[in-house]
This record gives C-alpha cells, sequence and structure tokens, in this order.
C-alpha cells in the first residue's frame, strides 16, 4: 500500500492561490498496471468529491468546477503530486485528500470509493 502525506493548506481569500503537495511512497510498479494518483475533497456535511486525477502515463482529468483553476502535476524524481490552486472561490473549501490506485493497463482510472490509499488530509479554507 501506498503511503501518502498531504501539506499546503491553509487560509486565503477569494482570488487567492495555493498549491498542495503529496508525498508519496511505496509505489510498486508493473508493467501491465499504471497508477492513478488524485486529489479529493469533502466539505462538512457534503459527499466526497473527485477534483482532479492523473494518471501514470500523465493524462490528467478534473471535475468541471475546477477546471481552468486547478492544475494537477506529479515530479516522480520527488515522488511528490501537486494541485496547483488559482482564483480560489468559497466553495472550494474543503478538506483535500490525495489516494492513490493501480490499474490494469487499459481501465479507467478508479472512481474515489476504489482507491485504496490515501493521506491524512489538509485543510483549504477559502473566505470571501
Amino acid at each position: 500500500q501506498v503511503h501518502l502525506v498531504e501539506s499546503g493548506g491553509g487560509s486565503v481569500q477569494a482570488g487567492g492561490s495555493l498549491t498542495l503537495s503529496c508525498k508519496f511512497s511505496g509505489y510498486t510498479y508493473y508493467n501491465y498496471k499504471r497508477w492513478c494518483m488524485g486529489w479529493f475533497r469533502q466539505a462538512p456535511g457534503k459527499k466526497r468529491e473527485g477534483v482532479a486525477v492523473i494518471d501514470s502515463d500523465g493524462f490528467a482529468s478534473y471535475v468541471d468546477s475546477v477546471k481552468g483553476r486547478f492544475s494537477i502535476s506529479k515530479d516522480d524524481a520527488k515522488s511528490t503530486l501537486y494541485l496547483q490552486m488559482n482564483d480560489l472561490k468559497p466553495e472550494d473549501s474543503a478538506m483535500y485528500y490525495c489516494a492513490a490506485e493501480d490499474v490494469v493497463r487499459g481501465r479507467a482510472c478508479p472512481s474515489a470509493d476504489e482507491f485504496k490509499s490515501w493521506g491524512q488530509g489538509t485543510q483549504v479554507t477559502v473566505s470571501s
């Protein structure tokens, strides 16, 4: 199982920016599999929401509400996953988690419930 540690959360005003980091370790690479890593968030009283996912081939996808504002990236040399968040809005306030899961090549990255490795979360608060 992959070990994940998030950092970089904080409090900002609307329109501001934050960069979240997720240090990962414990990966095992297989030729027939690819890794999917993602950022998810959960606000009080709301369901967990997938924000952005990137696979080991570099393909990234985003939830519509953050497209054009957030960018997910991964630096394998530093074993770190990033989420650059720009033009933050109060509705972006939530606990943000990174997660990792491997899938057989040819299959899509899993849904949130199928990710097995999770970090402890980092809080993002955006004030209006």
